[in-house]
């Protein structure tokens, strides 16, 4: 897609696809509850006359029966409890809490759409076909002329009560039967017959598609990767480094990991920390430990290690569990290097899209657009900046080597301390003199970066919590005086 500001917007997919859930939820409660009010009128207003359209066999049938007893009641009911079970397990407190009840249930809307293909075979739905014989709101002189009106009595003879002629057309119609020359006159009862099925046109289509799109991943993925190295990173940070045929990866990219020993379905996107270039063919990500996939396969690739650190050649290589890899797929942190000014920030585990970004610049600079960076990451405590310490100082000694200290603007903010006076130490002393306690000042610093880039337009990238997200957000899209625009972008997985 040539426009950055469409490839903004597609990134937003997962906003889409959660306001679509959120649709269906609404509107199935509507439907529902007008079912349910229908179900009782079919049981309480039966009547003989409408036999052919009406859901109920005889007057106070049980509602129940058309609910529970019926191909549309039965698969209604079973689509409700699917409906719901995947909306309460979507939540962000179920996500967090146990992700597997999140993730099996979601993937039961495939049974929710082939019930929604049968919920409508029951027949319940019909559709007039005599329509030109009986028109709708049409005069039937054989039943509605006598339920209704005194017939006169000239008209009473040629109609008995026996009578199943047509009315004839070379008679007048009767004066209060005749309205604005709109009225017709039916020449048989209605017929009515059920509406063939057509969910399955609707849905078929993109379950299709779906299922293509799935079986092109698999494909992609079947072939396990080779992990060549696990280093155990502070604050309980796991680095996995790879090789796989015939993978590619832009900076900013990110991959879904599957171990089939951790969980046969369940797989997660990481962000790519490390990707492949001309030189080497290795890639790797770094993973947090917060939750029991996590756990499971940190206990999986540490199992007979003892040390912090491990790297392996790969002809000393352990025996690793299996390891799928699905990807690349595309992220706005690609476009950090395609803008003039960029504004990075970072919190905590945040910091691994621009990793990538910092790894590729390492490499070299000079082919890209980007002409300075503004690099803030924010953590808690000051063991977790020690996961990219080396890349930090690699990359501020090699652009000073090169003559262009300004390139790169690291501010590292410490949001938690215990007194600590050494911050990181003497290997990192570049890294020292570039750390702050507290929070950054956020208007101040926008403020700033305006005033030294007058006219130009910066991309914010932002990958951390939702506050300071908000935060970057709303100041990205205040004004300011010296006519510096700034293009918010925001990782977001779908």
């Amino acid at each position: 897609v040539a426009s950055r500001k469409t490839r903004r917007l597609i990134d937003k997919s997962k906003t889409f696809h959660v306001t679509c859930g959120v649709t269906i939820c609404i509107f199935s409660v509507l439907h529902v509850a007008a079912h349910l009010v229908n179900a009782l009128n079919f049981s309480e207003n039966y009547n003989e006359d409408f036999l052919a359209i009406n859901a109920a066999h005889y007057r106070g049938e049980d509602p129940r029966k058309l609910l529970f007893a019926t191909v549309p009641g039965l698969t209604g009911v079973f689509m409700v409890l699917v409906l719901f079970l995947m909306c309460t397990a979507s939540t962000y407190a179920i996500r967090i809490s146990n992700y597997d009840i999140f993730w099996y249930t979601h993937n039961l809307f495939f049974v929710f759409y082939m019930l929604l293909m049968l919920h409508v075979s029951g027949g319940v739905l019909k559709y007039q076909t005599n329509l030109e014989e009986h028109p709708p709101g049409c005069f039937n002189p054989n039943k509605t002329l006598r339920e209704n009106m005194t017939v006169p009595k000239a008209f009473e003879e040629p109609f008995p009560n026996h009578t199943t002629e047509p009315f004839p057309e070379d008679l007048s119609v009767p004066e209060p039967f005749v309205q604005n020359n709109f009225m017709r006159i039916c020449s048989e009862e209605p017929k009515f017959q059920s509406h063939f099925p057509e969910t399955w046109f609707w849905i078929s289509g993109p379950l299709c598609l779906y299922c293509v799109e799935r079986l092109y991943r698999y494909i992609r993925s079947n072939k396990p990767v080779t992990i060549t190295s696990v280093i155990s990173h502070p604050s309980n940070v796991l680095e996995v480094r790879m090789i796989k045929d015939d993978f590619q990866a832009r900076p900013g990219q990110y991959v879904i990991l599957h171990c089939p020993r951790v969980s046969g379905l369940e797989s997660h996107p990481f962000t790519l920390t490390m990707c492949p270039t001309d030189t080497k063919a290795t890639f790797g990500v770094h993973l947090k430990v917060v939750g029991d996939w996590t756990e499971r396969f940190r206990d999986l690739l540490l199992l007979h290690s003892n040390q912090d650190t491990e790297i392996l050649p790969i002809f000393q290589q352990r025996r690793y569990p299996k390891l799928y890899v699905d990807g690349p797929f595309g992220s706005p942190f690609e476009e950090s290097l395609n803008y003039e000014v960029s504004l990075c920030v970072a919190g905590g585990i945040g910091v691994t899209p621009f990793a990538s970004v910092l790894n590729t610049l390492l490499d070299g600079w000079k082919r890209y657009k980007l002409r300075r960076l503004y690099f803030i990451w924010v953590c808690r405590d000051v063991e977790s900046f020690r996961w990219f310490a080396d890349l930090l100082c690699m990359l501020h000694d090699k652009l000073w080597q090169e003559n262009r200290p300004d390139y790169i603007n690291i501010q590292l903010y410490l949001s938690q301390t215990d007194g600590i006076q050494k911050i990181i130490g003497e290997k990192y002393q570049a890294l020292n003199s570039r750390l702050l306690i507290g929070r950054p000042r956020w208007k101040l610093l926008f403020d700033e970066i305006a005033k030294c880039n007058r006219r130009k337009t910066i991309g914010v990238f932002c990958c951390g919590p939702n506050k300071i997200s908000k935060i970057l957000h709303k100041l990205s899209n205040s004004s300011n005086s010296y006519g510096t625009r700034f293009e918010y972008n925001k990782e977001s997985f779908s």
